[in-house]
């Protein structure tokens, strides 16, 4: 069932987020150190920011101030924090956050929210594919949002698909809760183990940590090899452990739905101002209701187009379309603007390519270097040819390619935290 907030009128869910952004403004200016020297700072009284374009008169936060001030942005005592959670470090150092018992009603409020957006019923059961414990919020947050919904959870964790497959034949789920590219490996093994995957029973996959679609929402390389080869439903959902929440595509698959209850949502140019409709700019959140540690217009890093017209679905909130890539590996690569997405996307359309890691280093005179270390079972001059024609072709540009073991490139992918596979490595300053 649709929320009726997310059917209310654009007007109705603006006028319902202000008196919300009210009530956080109110809740920071008491609790918040960090927001308190903010506003002082700058001579800002909360009290007058009455309307969504009010915000722009407060500065944005960014992730370096998360990180230099990690203490001063909680709001409660430690000793009220129920969960410990840390971010992934995917741009830095990895952050702190803790959830308060109020804060972990409304991740369950969230997940479940969205959860629904994505078809999930009370009959439904889903298999948790990522890992819940490590300080990882998002496993948690799904097992939370499945309970409060009422559907059925498998926690199975990640990899070892020979687990996954047991699971899958022996409760049979309906919904599967995996990073894209490992629905590849699931298929393979399948394929090799004689396992009548179409006829599982898994009608569903929500998708995470890898993008699915083109900005135009059509399906990407890696979406297209998932659907030629299994042709159940995707949905993309997007979120980070700052802002303990999720934007989730419905069955229009037209971006992910913004929950206008939990967050407030703005895409913003270099100097802090809304961009037009239709534009990429870097996803800006206010969180909402969020009681240990609240964050105002706090800075994602990662670069997005906002879609503003309802939805066939009937609902009329925001969507995110979309990552084009994170705004610090942004590469300026022989007078073209770059993201990695769009060479991940690239190199899915080769079969021979294994695995691979995108570098992002400075050359001796200082511009933007890209190499790719690749592991294949193909090391031949034709593929090398190939991969570089593609390269130019779509993206006018021929990065230097290097042709790696299989190990070497698993090394490189491990995660300190062991969360999910690390793709770039930008060693730029």
């Amino acid at each position: 069932m649709i929320p009726k907030i997310e059917q209310a009128s654009i007007n109705d869910i603006k006028v319902f987020q202000e008196e919300k952004l009210r009530k956080q403004l109110f809740y920071l200016t008491e609790n918040s150190p960090f927001y308190r020297q903010l506003f002082k700072k700058h001579s800002i009284h909360p009290s007058e920011i009455n309307t969504l374009e009010d915000l722009a008169q407060i500065p944005t936060t960014t992730k370096e101030d998360l990180q230099n001030y990690n203490d001063d942005f909680f709001c409660v005592p430690k000793t009220e924090i129920i969960d410990f959670v840390t971010t992934s470090g995917t741009l830095g150092d990895p952050v702190t956050i803790g959830l308060t018992d109020r804060d972990l009603n409304r991740l369950a409020q969230n997940e479940a929210a969205s959860f629904a957006c994505a078809g999930v019923q009370k009959e439904d059961i889903l298999q948790l594919t990522t890992t819940i414990d490590r300080r990882f919020m998002a496993g948690l947050a799904y097992f939370l949002g499945a309970r409060k919904l009422g559907a059925g959870i498998i926690r199975v964790g990640a990899g070892i698909p020979e687990l996954q497959w047991d699971t899958i034949l022996k409760f049979k789920p309906t919904y599967l809760i995996v990073v894209p590219s490992f629905l590849l490996k699931l298929i393979e093994y399948a394929e090799a183990h004689d396992i009548d995957y179409k006829n599982s029973g898994i009608k569903a996959v929500i998708c995470i940590g890898e993008a699915l679609r083109d900005q135009d929402f059509g399906l990407n390389t890696l979406g297209q090899k998932i659907k030629s080869k299994w042709d159940i439903e995707l949905y993309s959902t997007y979120a980070s452990t700052e802002m303990s929440t999720a934007y989730t595509e419905c069955g229009a698959q037209q971006g992910g739905h913004e929950n206008p209850e939990l967050i407030i949502t703005e895409i913003l140019d270099e100097e802090g101002n809304e961009v037009p409709e239709g534009y990429p700019g870097e996803l800006t959140i206010t969180t909402l209701g969020v009681e240990a540690v609240p964050l105002l217009r706090f800075r994602t890093g990662d670069v997005m187009v906002a879609h503003r017209h309802p939805c066939k679905c009937g609902r009329n909130t925001l969507r995110l379309g979309p990552v084009l890539g994170r705004k610090k590996q942004m590469v300026k690569y022989k007078g073209t603007t770059l993201y990695p997405p769009a060479m991940d996307n690239l190199l899915n359309d080769f079969k021979s390519v294994q695995g691979y890691v995108i570098e992002i280093y400075h050359n001796d005179i200082g511009t933007d270097e890209i190499r790719l270390k690749i592991s294949s079972n193909d090391t031949s001059e034709k593929l090398l040819r190939n991969i570089k024609d593609h390269f130019r072709s779509k993206l006018r540009v021929s990065p230097k390619i290097e042709f790696c073991k299989k190990e070497e490139i698993q090394k490189l992918q491990a995660s300190k935290l062991g969360r999910k596979p690390v793709t770039v490595i930008d060693s730029r300053e």
